[in-house]
């Protein structure tokens, strides 16, 4: 089953149980980034953002039928007091649960209903070569990004370039997109950096990451930059399910030729995604 889809069905079946990345990740056999990235392509949401709404969603459906204990229900879908629920359901629909069930309906509110899993298309995946990496050390700057506002490493890239070729003790000329130290909420760590030999005498401020010796499946990224998120979903959704690789619950990376042109968003592009061994 394509891991999107399974996670759907885990959310679903299990929407009243203990939920966390983690454990969507390892049961639709991908690291947390992997789904988080893969989940946001297909869905447009974050993974945790997702069972939120769905929740709260199902919360509001009670309320509007007049469960009589808000408490009650808050434990239901998974928070552990009244103020956290009035809280989130507030933010979620813009109005208090009680005054939702005072109504006595669900007009005027946002639901979120179940997704159903659209069909991924067949955009052009070439088959990756396995490559055994030595150690690599990237420095950089780097920033926390959400799914939803993963359009602000265009801008982190921007601010990168002018210092490329000048970073101390760089090594070689190509560049490295990291995708790292994911958190719960699904939110990530991107560096846009060069592999160097050492982390001492960088700018402050500047981020560097040390990411150990270990096998990875690299895929070339064909077409403009821009659509690489099709790519990702590509590998995650189509070539993942269908191979007996299992991806390592470890950093992520782009790397860019010495030729890519950021500008013009032309060059040779490859995602490495690690394995498991």
């Amino acid at each position: 089953m394509d891991p999107v889809g399974k996670a759907l069905w885990l959310i679903e079946t299990e929407l009243e149980e203990p939920l966390d990345l983690q454990r969507i990740a390892s049961v639709c056999g991908l690291s947390r980034f992997g789904l988080a990235r893969t989940f946001a392509c297909a869905t447009g949401w974050s993974v945790m953002r997702y069972v939120r709404a769905r929740r709260l969603s199902r919360a509001a459906h009670r309320l509007a039928d007049g469960a009589p204990d808000i408490l009650g229900v808050a434990l239901e879908v998974g928070y552990g007091s009244h103020e956290a629920f009035t809280s989130a359901f507030r933010k979620q629909f813009g109005l208090t649960p009680e005054a939702l069930r005072n109504s006595g309906t669900l007009s005027g509110i946002e639901l979120r209903e179940a997704m159903r899993m659209q069909p991924t298309h067949s955009f052009e995946l070439p088959e990756p070569r396995l490559v055994d990496e030595q150690e690599l050390l990237i420095a950089g700057l780097g920033e926390r990004f959400t799914t939803e506002r993963a359009q602000g490493i265009a801008a982190l890239w921007q601010r990168f370039v002018p210092h490329i070729g000048r970073v101390p003790g760089q090594q070689g000329g190509e560049t490295y997109g990291v995708c790292c130290n994911p958190d719960e909420d699904g939110s990530f760590e991107y560096i846009a950096g060069v592999q160097v030999t050492r982390s001492d005498g960088l700018p402050e401020g500047w981020r560097h990451i040390r990411l150990p010796a270990r096998r990875y499946a690299v895929f070339l990224h064909r077409g403009h930059i821009s659509s690489i998120h099709e790519t990702f979903a590509a590998i995650f959704q189509r070539w993942l399910p269908a191979s007996v690789l299992e991806v390592a619950d470890a950093p992520e990376f782009e790397r860019y030729s010495a030729d890519f042109d950021p500008m013009a968003g032309t060059g040779q592009v490859e995602v490495w995604v690690p394995l498991k061994v």
